[in-house]
């Protein structure tokens, strides 16, 4: 079993590649030290349709550390995602599941276009019949990582300190 995993994971906070390690998955792409970028330029020159292909990490990555993943969660998180892609937004939407409050990361770029009132209310109508209590726009935009605990929470919290 392999996985995609590049050198630049390994600068981010993902505890997911603790657990990929402990069952045996190969990271072929960080065991040639490729980074993102160098892998993108490899997948161009032998004509790869995905060499620009955003980033996109796992839906479980929607759902704040410490909160029960279900598949009720995952199916709100990419419903709501599909939904707004639908919408002709930017590629780099998430949509973080925050108990009854859905909070949208998009690019900044987009937030003008989001906050328009027929594209809003139009939101607001779809995530309220995902089950979401509260649609929330961050104003900071999409961001990798945006969930992931500050190092000075990882030093603190010993359940942290292993990843």
């Amino acid at each position: 079993m392999v996985d995609g995993e590049n050198v630049d994971d390994q600068q981010d906070f993902r505890p997911g590649i603790r657990a990929t390690r402990e069952l045996g998955v190969r990271s072929p792409l960080s065991e040639a030290r490729l980074t993102k970028e160098e892998i993108r330029q490899i997948s161009k020159k032998t004509g790869l349709t995905t060499w620009n292909k955003p980033s996109s990490a796992c839906l479980a990555s929607r759902i704040p550390y410490h909160n029960k993943i279900t598949a009720k969660k995952l199916k709100q998180v990419d419903s709501g995602e599909e939904f707004l892609r639908g919408l002709g937004l930017s590629s780099q939407i998430r949509v973080r599941h925050e108990g009854p409050t859905a909070r949208i990361e998009l690019d900044a770029a987009d937030i003008s276009k989001l906050a328009e009132d027929k594209v809003r209310s139009r939101v607001v109508n779809y995530f309220k019949t995902l089950g979401f209590k509260f649609i929330a726009l961050d104003l900071e935009g999409y961001r990798m990582g945006s969930m992931n605990p500050t190092r000075s929470k990882v030093n603190k919290n010993p359940h942290l300190q292993k990843y």
